[in-house]
């Protein structure tokens, strides 16, 4: 058995299309748990209720936390340390080994790529708590206590990911015949990590007893790219001529103080106005994987 927490997210989606392949018993764990597969069990659990979890982590080989949180600095300060305790917790009494997939949050600006190997040196609060639950995790990898991973992915596109960037500035807008937006600097380096990349990675790796007690890099684009080039290859994708429409700092602070999630967003611009690189070379290496082109993915998230 393995179970996927916090589940029906955009990756709890796609790793759950891809663990037939490894095992026939898949279960569902969340506050609203859904079937992908007509053979998942479903189990409803709090993830903030360290008995919950320990209910629903019982019997599984493998434990996936994928969970997201409301896009809120103080709530991931009070409730990611808890979410993390009690899932770790949970695995080490049933000796159930763990999966966290993770962003690039706990990085912060890196000049170059980043890589497995790039030190921890947040420059944003929610940073700081990404930073402290994946330290949290690992030093339990060191101390033999818990056979874990982690596996970063870099910012989201692809069918389905309705919470990432691209989807509500780029392709909703070319559906509505609207002019493409961007935010920062629309010609710094922008790396995107591919959903359905970001699932089959997980998926590989977590069933690869090899993989354990290590960082990963989601499979992803080695592809130049930017804001302006991915809005100009989806205008070209759904026949739509080009246009990018580029959102100031200065602009986003005044949406901010209307719209909470661009005022939450504020701190992580960075990203956005210097070279965000991210390399995925570990898991190409060792599984001779490759990555989906974007010109593909893109598509793929138009259609979907």
């Amino acid at each position: 058995m393995q179970c996927i927490l916090g589940a029906n997210g955009t990756i709890g989606r796609e790793l759950s299309q891809l663990l037939p392949q490894y095992t026939n018993a898949i279960r569902q764990v969340g506050r609203n748990p859904r079937k992908v597969n007509a053979s998942d069990e479903t189990v409803t659990a709090d993830l903030l209720d360290a008995q919950a979890v320990a209910k629903a982590v019982q019997g599984c080989d493998v434990a996936y936390l994928v969970a997201g949180l409301k896009y809120d600095t103080k709530v991931w300060q009070e409730q990611w340390p808890k979410v993390m305790r009690h899932t770790i917790d949970a695995c080490k009494r049933h000796g159930t080994k763990l999966v966290f997939f993770d962003n690039v949050y706990a990085y912060g600006k890196v000049d170059g790529p980043m890589t497995e190997d790039t030190p921890y040196a947040p420059c944003s609060k929610k940073g700081e708590v990404r930073a402290r639950i994946a330290t949290t995790l690992m030093d339990e990898v060191k101390r033999g206590e818990l056979q874990a991973m982690i596996v970063h992915a870099a910012d989201f596109y692809g069918p389905g990911a309705t919470l990432s960037l691209t989807h509500s500035t780029v392709t909703e807008r070319l559906k509505a015949g609207k002019t493409s937006q961007w935010v920062g600097n629309a010609k710094a380096t922008h790396t995107f990590t591919y959903t359905p990349d970001a699932g089959r990675s997980v998926a590989v790796l977590g069933n690869t007893a090899s993989a354990y007690g290590q960082v990963w890099h989601a499979l992803t684009s080695k592809e130049a790219m930017n804001g302006e080039a991915y809005v100009r290859l989806a205008c070209e994708l759904a026949d739509k001529p080009y246009g990018i429409q580029v959102a100031p700092r200065w602009m986003l602070g005044i949406m901010g103080l209307f719209v909470p999630v661009l005022r939450e967003n504020m701190e992580m611009m960075y990203q956005f106005e210097h070279d965000y690189r991210f390399d995925s070379s570990k898991v190409e290496r060792a599984f001779q994987l490759s990555a989906t082109s974007y010109k593909d993915g893109i598509a793929a998230a138009l259609k979907g």
